[in-house]
């Protein structure tokens, strides 16, 4: 089985990665030369286009920013959609709007193309060691033969539904990791305000209710004060915007979302948009004038 992989930024390139080490058949195509450059020397070989990998490949997967990122990859010249032959697989692991999804879903069906939306939960970390989290939307059938490969990146797979599912799931997963690490942020600055040592408290809650994987992974990264992206606030930004842009068209309230969102944009605009999304501790700390750490 060939696939051809579209997209090796900090989650696309150790997924590639994980592909190989599983035995696949990889055609990658990125921007970035020294990113191909590192993978081709990994063992896959290389494309000049999205249409060249498609044309050679039995599953397309594409690891993008955004929407108008795939829109372009899949509609645009030397796109997927002129290569890919029919009975050939679209796999979309990036996070994008569901409204998207369905768009590309329903054009590439008129060239006998099937397509799973297949975002991602984990960061770097779960990337590079191949147990992320994938949520997919799509047909049984389609998601059976495609579930090895996308096992092969990630330490579960779940399909919630037809095209579009998997990004509504992906939404609803961003709501929850951006207001637990507000609210860790919130409780860590309480905290040291107070004259309590936040590691303390950390080891004290961890294993109760409070305790969770967003406590666990960000918690020990404020407190040694390590923001080098795993997620960068930029990208949970798009995601917010997602969120936002969808839960509006259905009449859908989410004022704690929006919340987080200003806070992430002010963080933007202070410099800290490539940060890791665990910077929103600082936003708290900015108010509080004081540091969370050891």
């Amino acid at each position: 089985m060939k696939i051809g992989f579209i997209g090796l930024g900090i989650m696309g390139k150790p997924m590639s990665k994980n592909l190989l080490k599983a035995g696949y058949e990889l055609i990658v195509v990125d921007r970035n030369q020294a990113a191909v450059d590192e993978v081709v020397a990994a063992g896959a070989k290389s494309s000049a286009t999205a249409k060249a990998a498609a044309e050679q490949a039995d599953i397309i997967i594409t690891m993008l920013p955004n929407s108008p990122h795939v829109k372009e990859v899949v509609l645009g010249e030397n796109g997927i959609l002129e290569g890919a032959k029919k009975g050939a697989t679209f796999i979309d692991m990036s996070s994008i709007a569901p409204l998207v999804s369905r768009e590309l879903a329903a054009k590439l069906a008129e060239k006998g193309v099937e397509m799973l939306d297949a975002p991602v939960s984990g960061g770097e970390p779960k990337a590079i060691e191949g147990t992320m989290s994938v949520m997919v939307g799509g047909k049984q059938e389609v998601f059976d033969a495609c579930y090895p490969v996308m096992k092969a990146m990630a330490g579960s797979v779940v399909r919630t539904g037809e095209v579009g599912a998997g990004n509504v799931t992906k939404l609803a997963n961003q709501v929850i990791v951006a207001l637990n690490i507000a609210a860790v942020s919130e409780a860590l600055v309480l905290a040291s305000k107070a004259g309590v040592e936040p590691d303390l408290v950390y080891q004290a809650i961890r294993g109760g209710l409070a305790g969770s994987t967003v406590l666990d992974a960000k918690a020990p990264l404020m407190m040694d004060r390590k923001f080098d992206p795993g997620f960068r606030i930029n990208l949970h930004i798009k995601d917010l915007a997602n969120v936002l842009e969808t839960s509006h068209d259905m009449g859908v309230p989410l004022p704690l979302t929006a919340a987080v969102m200003e806070m992430m944009q002010a963080l933007k605009v202070d410099g800290m948009g490539d940060g890791d999304h665990g910077s929103l501790v600082r936003y708290y700390e900015k108010m509080a004038k004081i540091e969370v750490k050891r």
